[in-house]
């Protein structure tokens, strides 16, 4: 990847100046840059200049890393050489079809190859690759694919009656086969007929659109264009100990900001990614140990149900090359924090971001051991404040509304509308407080604040709180109508398969009392046997809002 000139922006500042001399050390470390012979180095900043820096890094990758492996999934192992053959005959089968720059390919494609075929040939045609939500059923694929004005669509067999629900008006292509089919419809039928030459370069390089999580209705598309900074990769390997020609394993949806940040990180780096269509723990960890992968990217209840699996298996997997778990797109909790560093060492790390505010924080195992449920202290080239309702800073300790600006601005959403901004910072959409070492403590979306009886509760408070209780595994609260109270609280549990006969609604309102203010005790305790998640595993509370069993316990 290139250095971009830091005084190419307007109005430059030195404490920018200083980021991206940081940022460029520490992806010099991390083997996320280099400088092998000054050939090499010219073809790969050309690369840049002509496809962006995430477009180009595909180039760039195949340059410095050959012949050394790239992708390793269910079909075997490509090398960072062929991926950019592949992308190429993508890129210019796009082209031939009448994409042109900017114009949307929608990509509802899993974990394997196909998706960075997909990605990258996009970008390398100069076009807008809108990541489409797996989940996706046809009403909701049709509605996105309308609003983000996509001309094309890339699916997995799968996803055929989805699909079936557009009509785009440069067809359709398919990508993971289940009949191993290579016609000329799907993407090894493209990649066997169409040029694996470099495409000419774009009038201007291609985009992307991540959606969001759609936790509280229709997932919003979120403008990104091709970073021109190294402050953003440069902040994470600043923090996390990547290092260049390793093995991740990506369990997180490439479709997600969590899954496609490290995928771009690992291309760049020279490290392979180990990717699996579907996420399923035991072969998650026969496939850590096969690999000897050396991170695992992933979402808390994704970790979760690894320990799970983990914890059953009398011959435990050799996960001893593990040396990050890193961890992003809901809640760890205290809970999930303190059994990982116990079943893994010293090596879990937690982000906080979102699809519109990028990287903000990240938690190291230092900072978990001291404070397990801590989403740590602001990452390389990120400022962060906590505000109150008039927008006024707030002591250290005090709770109130989180905004953040960092060198990744958020360009608005596709629809319309964005992110509230306040001195040029946008609000994150959560509530928390920092402590005196500036570490910062999540305490709840700030549209989800329960006012019960005048007082002030917010549902993560209570959920850290029972996931403590034994025999609890998942749980989730919420805030209902009252007549007597304005609102009262409501929990959702699920229950440990050993947990301890007694735990039922009485015993769960005795602990929060015997913990919290009065207050802030659940009214009602309902048990389920699993809480509604999107696949990045945030639970659906709008889904809990319409539950109508009646309170048990």
């Amino acid at each position: 990847m290139a250095l971009p000139n830091p005084l190419s922006s307007a109005g430059p500042t030195l404490a920018r100046v200083r980021d991206e001399l940081r940022a460029l050390k520490a992806c010099k470390a991390a083997g996320v840059i280099s400088s092998d012979g000054i050939g090499q180095l010219r073809d790969v900043l050309k690369a840049s200049r002509a496809f962006g820096l995430v477009g180009g890094g595909i180039i760039g990758a195949a340059i410095r890393h050959g012949d050394r492996p790239a992708v390793i999934d269910e079909r075997g192992t490509l090398s960072f050489v062929e991926l950019d053959r592949r992308t190429n005959a993508i890129a210019n089968h796009l082209r031939a079809q009448g994409l042109k720059p900017g114009q949307g390919v929608a990509i509802l494609v899993r974990n394997h190859r196909g998706w960075h075929d997909a990605f990258y040939g996009t970008l390398k045609a100069g076009g807008k690759a809108v990541l489409m939500n797996t989940e996706f059923a046809g009403p909701q694929l049709k509605d996105v694919f309308a609003r983000e004005g996509a001309e094309m669509l890339i699916h997995d067999d799968e996803f055929a009656q989805a699909a079936s629900a557009v009509d785009p008006p440069l067809g359709k292509l398919r990508s993971f086969t289940e009949d191993d089919s290579s016609g000329p419809d799907t993407i090894e039928g493209v990649v066997a007929s169409a040029s694996t030459e470099q495409p000419p370069v774009p009038e201007r390089p291609g985009s992307f659109v991540i959606l969001t999580s759609g936790t509280t209705g229709t997932p919003k598309g979120a403008n990104r264009q091709q970073p021109k900074t190294l402050t953003l990769m440069g902040g994470l390997v600043d923090r996390v100990p990547f290092q260049g020609r390793e093995t991740t394993l990506v369990a997180a949806p490439l479709f997600h900001s969590l899954g496609l940040v490290h995928a771009v990180l690992a291309l760049n780096s020279g490290t392979a990614v180990v990717l699996q269509r579907r996420f399923r723990p035991d072969a998650v960890l026969d496939a850590l140990a096969e690999h000897r992968a050396t991170a695992l990217i992933c979402v808390p209840i994704m970790l979760s149900r690894l320990l799970d699996a983990y914890d059953e298996r009398d011959e435990k997997p050799d996960l001893s090359a593990l040396r990050i778990a890193f961890v992003a797109g809901s809640q760890l909790g205290t809970a999930l924090a303190l059994r990982a560093q116990d079943r893994l060492g010293d090596v879990v790390y937690n982000l906080y971001g979102s699809t519109e505010v990028a990287l903000a924080t990240i938690a190291t195992p230092q900072h978990l051991k001291v404070a397990p449920d801590t989403v740590g202290p602001a990452t390389l080239g990120t400022r962060l404040r906590i505000i109150d309702e008039q927008d006024r800073e707030v002591p250290t300790g005090t709770t109130g509304r989180i905004v953040v600006a960092n060198v990744t601005p958020f360009e608005g959403y596709t629809g319309g509308g964005g992110k509230a901004v306040v001195d040029g910072m946008m609000a994150s959409g959560d509530v928390g407080h920092v402590n005196a070492e500036g570490w910062l403590f999540i305490d709840g979306r700030d549209d989800s604040m329960i006012v019960s009886g005048g007082e002030n509760v917010f549902p993560d408070e209570v959920e850290d709180l029972i996931a403590k209780l034994d025999g609890v595994a998942e749980v989730a609260a919420i805030g209902v109508d009252d007549e007597t109270y304005g609102q009262r609280i409501r929990t959702f549990i699920v229950k440990d398969d050993d947990a301890p006969a007694d735990l039922d609604g009485d015993r769960v309102r005795t602990y929060v009392k015997e913990n919290l203010a009065r207050y802030k005790v659940p009214r009602d305790v309902i048990f389920l046997d699993e809480l509604p998640r999107n696949p990045t595993g945030k639970v659906l509370k709008r889904k809990l809002v319409e539950y109508e069993a009646e309170p048990q316990g």
